[in-house]
């Protein structure tokens, strides 16, 4: 098993999980087997992506925002880089939300399955309604006031709280940018590490997803063993990749709009970065390889290239904010759950902020869903539904952050008279 890519160990344990389940329910014993003694495995596979939500954020963010060295680079090429970052980022969100809200994946589940769900889940659909029904007696600035904590350890303690210890991280970073170098290097150096260690934590989680998937999906399906919940788990990724499609052809528009170059043009130069991306699902292990291409093949200039994309890097994560937004809605309309318009705003802010703390690491991008479930109060638990086909739609949408991260570093390029004509041909 060892020379299989994680992916594939992936899906071996979603197809284990899904024959044994099978297996199982043809004794009187069986779902009870799976529920006392598999079960409790997927559950500590999720509290291990829980436990880290936190320190990722922190690590992460602040990092992104110490990199840019100085304040002053704020103003200019700065504010238009994390602009754009955050526009295009609305804009997948949205785009993610239309796709999942037409097509509505998560109603291909028959009722009776629904109905199951709820009856598993029941608790934490209550929990659901009691906090609509407290969000109707709120101020309308109710939610940007709660942005601001007034405990950061309370607020970490709760992942539910996460746009605060977002709002934490980004003040924090920007605190060390205007202090003194030497009094602000111990503790980049100490978050660049703490960086570090949380993707190396990442890294050994991710090792035991097979095993994590195979236990969420035997209970899935001893639980529901429906045939029409893989219908759905099917249309849902189907909605998923329509919706990536649609981010790339909206970057080809912006493309050709804002530096008059082709998506023919375009493509050329930034496949081989496309292709690692989706091979590696890592950003960050594209980055050399996206720079390299964004300069010699697409014209940008080394000043903007060397600003804009290690910290596209970090906070531009288009794909994995509209998987976000797809995988909530999808899991609630699996547990029967109407979402308002106000909680699926919530799902913009939130996937939108929650995508900038987002390590570009495989992986990474579950890890910010528990939190905009939490956020949404959809039930955590509903990450069985998807999680099994989790890996291979991340080489997806890892490419299109990879592409989204070039299609900024053109358009600034253009706005600072730095996009040249290609040192070589592609």
């Amino acid at each position: 098993m060892k020379k299989l890519a994680l992916h594939w160990k992936i899906l071996l344990g979603m197809a284990m999980g899904i024959l044994v389940a099978i297996l199982l329910i043809q004794f009187p014993f069986g779902k009870l087997f799976a529920l006392n003694w598999i079960k409790p495995f997927g559950n500590i596979f999720i509290n291990a992506l829980k436990v880290i939500a936190v320190p990722l954020i922190l690590a992460s963010l602040i990092k992104g925002v110490t990199d840019l060295k100085d304040i002053s680079k704020l103003s200019k090429m700065g504010f238009k880089t994390i602009g754009l970052y955050l526009i295009t980022t609305v804009i997948a969100v949205s785009i993610g939300l239309v796709m999942v809200n037409i097509l509505q994946p998560g109603d291909f589940l028959e009722q009776s399955t629904k109905q199951e769900l709820l009856k598993n889940f029941e608790s934490e659909a209550q929990s659901k309604i009691e906090m609509a029904e407290s969000q109707k007696s709120q101020s309308p600035l109710k939610a940007i006031e709660d942005i601001v904590p007034s405990n950061i350890v309370k607020a970490a303690s709760d992942n539910g709280n996460m746009l605060q210890v977002i709002f934490f991280a980004i003040l924090m970073g920007i605190g060390l940018i205007l202090i003194p170098q030497e009094k602000a290097k111990p503790l980049i150096d100490f978050f660049d590490s703490l960086n570090e260690l949380i993707l190396k934590i990442i890294d050994l989680i991710m090792k035991v997803a097979p095993f994590g998937v195979f236990a969420l999906m035997t209970a899935l399906v001893v639980e529901s063993p429906s045939v029409d919940l893989f219908k759905a788990l099917g249309i849902y990724a189907l909605t998923v990749i329509l919706g990536l499609a649609v981010i790339m052809l909206f970057y080809f528009f912006l493309v050709y709009v804002f530096t008059k170059k082709t998506p023919k043009f375009f493509i050329n130069g930034m496949l081989p970065a496309q292709l690692l991306a989706f091979s590696t699902s890592s950003s960050a292990a594209t980055l050399p390889v996206t720079m390299e291409r964004v300069e010699e093949h697409l014209g940008v200039d080394e000043e903007v290239a060397s600003f804009v994309l290690p910290i596209g890097a970090t906070v531009n994560m288009d794909g994995t904010s509209l998987y976000q937004a797809v995988a909530a809605v999808f899991i609630a309309q699996a547990f029967g759950m109407e979402l308002s318009l106000y909680t699926q705003l919530g799902i913009i802010a939130t996937a939108t902020l929650a995508s900038i703390g987002s390590a570009a690491v495989p992986g990474a991008g579950m890890v910010m869903l528990v939190i905009v479930l939490a956020q949404a109060g959809i039930p955590e638990a509903g990450l069985a539904l998807i999680f099994a086909i989790d890996r291979p739609l991340d080489m997806f949408r890892t490419t299109i952050n990879v592409t989204g991260d070039a299609v900024v570093a053109m358009i600034i390029a253009k706005s600072e008279g730095l996009l040249h004509e290609p040192k070589k041909e592609s």
